[in-house]
């Protein structure tokens, strides 16, 4: 039977188990997909047990997109100009990392139909996901990103992947048409983005990358506001599709079934 894991610090938000596992089921799979809480001196072990077949494959989630990096034997493009992987698979003997939250986000985006194109975004966070989302917002024709870290020397870090970003101090909030969610604000019931939402007016569309809970208190504020709001299920059931395609040759379907188990 072959096992896979999502990995990441913590971890008990994921709901990773519960989708891949009805897609295996569905697509008569024999395999198992399980959770794991690991501490950065582990991945050194879990990358040798995908290298020696114990585990098949691996996605990746906060804060070990950038540090799995170094130990993977190669990347795809992708992975390579992003700096940035959250799914690992085996091929010829080799530990490749990709990256699927591009593409993810990228059809997230397609799929709320707010028009994105020519439009400037406001990306809070400077964690190993936000190249992807900037990746995204290019291919769909986004005008201007700027990007906001509480430590801003990561912000800046960031620019040397993608050098025509702006980066803004935390705090500052700019008057842009999208404005992105990265960071982990928000896990929690308690946690709260201190910034001024209401300055940013209204018909904005917020996304917030956490989809558990389903609807954080930067949601809750700006919908109030009168903006749309989107959580980050569907780029969840975007990435989770390509990274199952990689690992089993089969593409599922992200349906109805897909969104009630991510609501359940």
């Amino acid at each position: 039977m072959k096992k896979f894991l999502v990995i990441g610090n913590p971890i008990e938000h994921s709901l990773s188990p519960k989708i891949h596992n009805y897609w295996m089921k569905l697509h008569n799979i024999k395999a198992i997909y399980e959770k794991a809480l690991l501490a950065k001196d582990e991945l050194k072990e879990i990358i040798n047990e995908v290298k020696s077949g114990k585990v098949d494959g691996l996605n990746i989630t906060l804060p070990f997109k950038k540090v799995i990096i170094p130990l993977l034997d190669e990347l795809t493009p992708l992975a390579n100009e992003t700096r940035s992987v959250n799914t690992v698979f085996r091929k010829d003997g080799k530990v490749f990392g990709e990256n699927t939250d591009a593409n993810g986000f990228k059809k997230a985006l397609q799929y709320t139909n707010f028009k994105i194109k020519n439009k400037s975004a406001l990306i809070l966070g400077a964690g190993g996901v936000v190249t992807s989302i900037i990746y995204a917002l290019k291919k769909l024709g986004v005008s201007k990103i700027f990007v906001s870290n509480r430590t801003k020397k990561y912000a800046e870090e960031i620019k040397k992947v993608y050098s025509n970003i702006e980066v803004v101090d935390w705090g500052i909030t700019k008057d842009t048409d999208i404005i992105i969610n990265a960071t982990s604000l928000g896990l929690k019931k308690t946690d709260d983005i201190d910034i001024d939402l209401k300055s940013l007016g209204k018909n904005k569309l917020f996304y917030d990358l956490i989809y558990n809970p389903s609807k954080t208190n930067f949601l809750q504020k700006a919908e109030k506001s009168g903006n749309q709001i989107e959580n980050g299920k569907m780029m969840f059931a975007y990435q989770a599709q390509l990274s199952f395609s990689i690992w089993n040759g089969v593409e599922p379907k992200v349906d109805e079934k897909v969104l009630k188990i991510l609501n359940d």
